[in-house]
């Protein structure tokens, strides 16, 4: 009796296992594998030291006599969430600087974004310079903006006060002062960067639209709510995710415009104390290596539950459609 014979498949045997994976070529990871051992060594390896770390209370020294090291459980977690005061401030002051500089930024970069949205010569020109902050150093801005807030009379603001008679104000150590103008700066930075993503996305939708928005009698206002923002709600999530996660690492503005006396971190009374500069204050000023690695694990965890939120409700928005 003949055994019934199977052609192959274009003459290729199926290969699984090692044998399917070794296909591609032993030269190709040997290629890979310079960016890997790097990726592993400085992006992996630390991100997993610092989680041990978190557990831990180290501070590089770890002298048993005075500052012995060792493993504490969750006890920086349950110290910060439970007892630690300047952590709940910062907190609290980077939860409002996040809501103001993400929403009020977000209005201003659609704002301008309709209104440079023609394309004409001076628009263009108006576009650079809206945008020329985003790619700007970020110390030489808070340079040029703590000059412009200073309290004394060589600074900007009081010097313009002071031509009509007003007389100087301490506007960096005005305690109600310090996030509104953290939000301020952070919208001049980085409303042209917002502005060219919206632009992008209101080029990408049909003037069909419009066109027959228009001649069912829609006003302005109509086609922006009806056709512009169902549209960008992309882009809007895009720029809402981006600008969130930026905002919770605010760091330069913070350290350069409100230091203290005693060398921490914050300014008075901790009036613009946000989470990384609290961070940076516990690891590298008192050496809490162990404190600072938790407070990034929470900060980690606050963007990764806020962006998952944002997705969240944006899909639950475009089921309802």
């Amino acid at each position: 009796m003949l055994k019934s014979i199977k052609p192959s498949t274009d003459g290729v045997s199926r290969k699984t296992g090692f044998r399917r994976f070794s296909d591609v070529g032993i030269s190709t990871y040997l290629m890979l594998s310079p960016f890997a051992i790097l990726f592993l060594v400085f992006s992996v390896y630390p991100v997993l030291s610092s989680l041990r770390l978190s557990f831990m209370r180290y501070n590089a020294i770890c002298n048993p006599d005075q500052s012995p090291c060792g493993s504490v459980g969750f006890g920086n977690y349950t110290t910060l969430i439970f007892q630690d005061d300047r952590f709940h401030k910062a907190l609290s002051n980077t939860a409002l600087y996040v809501i103001g500089a993400v929403i009020l930024g977000m209005i201003a970069s659609l704002s301008l974004a309709l209104a440079l949205q023609e394309d004409t010569r001076a628009n263009r020109i108006l576009r650079v310079i809206f945008f020329l902050p985003s790619v700007t150093s970020g110390i030489a801005v808070v340079l040029v903006w703590g000059w412009v807030f200073r309290g004394d009379a060589v600074g900007l603001l009081n010097a313009i006060l002071n031509l009509v008679g007003v007389e100087p104000i301490e506007w960096l150590a005005t305690t109600w002062m310090a996030i509104p103008i953290l939000i301020f700066m952070s919208m001049w930075g980085g409303a042209g960067f917002g502005m060219i993503l919206f632009l992008a996305g209101l080029n990408s939708i049909p003037a069909m639209y419009y066109e027959a928005a228009v001649i069912d009698g829609a006003g302005p206002r109509q086609r922006f709510r009806y056709i512009t923002l169902p549209l960008l709600r992309p882009v809007m999530v895009y720029v809402g995710i981006t600008g969130t996660i930026g905002a919770f690492q605010i760091f330069e503005g913070v350290y350069l415009l409100f230091p203290t006396s005693v060398g921490s971190i914050g300014g008075l009374q901790d009036m613009a104390l946000m989470i990384v500069p609290y961070l940076y204050d516990a690891g590298f000023n008192k050496f809490r290596l162990g404190y600072a690695s938790a407070i990034a694990w929470i900060l980690f965890a606050i963007i990764f539950v806020v962006s998952m939120i944002n997705l969240r409700i944006t899909r639950s928005l475009e089921d309802l459609k």
